[in-house]
């Protein structure tokens, strides 16, 4: 397994950041790890890098345990932490090349390497200047690319498209998912689009709690509470009548089409069929809705942990 986390809990003072918290990630997965601010993300990840050690509770990467084997652990992660510790009065092609010879890349790779990386991150303009005069978004190209300069097994990555423009993000976003085809691939995000592009996978913490593990289509397909189906019909229609059949809670007009809301457990589709053919009404679409992560986020995290 590339990534294990069993009973993983960290303590600080009074407070939990991580609390008994156990999941597995298997090579090839991208998995998104989300949560509030302060719900645990970082800590965790900071504890699989070897960063932050763990009150109780151990990580293994390929087999290697963090706390014992640190060092050897590192030379197959690559992480980029939320705040992008580069080297700004350094160029990019000096920085990549310091680097690739702290993860000891023999000289003769070393020059392919970092010529390898500044194409793959679409850094060549910018490979011979100073990182400091780099905006935001090349500065999270180079970050990544000395995550990858030894083209680690697992890639962590905190907060990578954190106060990007949408342009960038969506850079960015392509740039992940090319470099994540034969690797493993752990990262944290608040934005939900970008966990709906990359994302095979979610987990969700709150309060140092897993409160979700699944595949995302597993999660967004889930009824919650509400079950919703989207109808549109060729005849105008009057709400009230919709709300005479049975199951319906609640209409929401949206233009010509209608939302219409049942209790989690009835489909009303079947209803809506035959309140069509009985009124002679004519369907033109009738789809049930799926639940957004954003809502399925919220019911996640709002919810008080024992």
């Amino acid at each position: 397994m590339p990534l294990q986390v069993t009973h993983l809990t960290k303590i600080y003072g009074s407070q939990k950041a991580v609390d008994d918290i156990s999941f597995t990630i298997n090579k090839g997965e991208i998995v998104g790890f989300l949560g509030p601010n302060g719900a645990g993300k970082s800590t965790t990840m900071k504890i699989a890098t070897g960063y932050l050690p763990a009150t109780s509770g151990s990580v293994l990467v390929s087999n290697l345990d963090v706390a014992e084997q640190p060092i050897s652990v590192k030379k197959i992660i690559g992480y980029l932490p939320e705040h992008n510790p580069l080297y700004l009065d350094m160029f990019v092609h000096e920085y990549l090349n310091f680097i690739g010879k702290v993860y000891k890349i023999p000289s003769g790779l070393l020059k392919q390497r970092v010529n390898e990386l500044i194409e793959m991150c679409g850094l060549h303009l910018e490979q011979n200047k100073m990182i400091g005069s780099l905006s935001k978004g090349y500065r999270q190209r180079v970050g990544l690319a000395q995550a990858l300069i030894h083209n680690p097994e697992v890639l962590i990555l905190d907060e990578p498209t954190s106060g990007l423009d949408p342009n960038q993000i969506v850079d960015i976003r392509k740039l992940i998912k090319e470099v994540s085809k034969d690797k493993t691939v752990i990262f944290s995000t608040h934005i939900m689009q970008e966990v709906q592009a990359l994302c095979d996978r979610v987990i969700v913490i709150n309060r140092g709690k897993i409160v979700a593990d699944d595949q995302l289509k597993n999660l967004t397909g889930k009824k919650q509470n509400t079950h919703v189906i989207v109808v549109e019909f060729k005849e105008k229609v009057l709400t009230d009548d919709l709300l005479s059949i049975a199951g319906v809670t609640k209409i929401v007009v949206d233009g010509n089409q209608f939302r219409i809301f049942s209790e989690a457990a009835i489909d009303i589709r079947p209803e809506l069929l035959r309140f069509a053919t009985e009124k002679g009404f004519s369907l033109l679409s009738l789809k049930q809705e799926e639940n957004s992560m954003e809502e399925i986020f919220r019911s996640l995290t709002s919810e008080v942990i024992a």
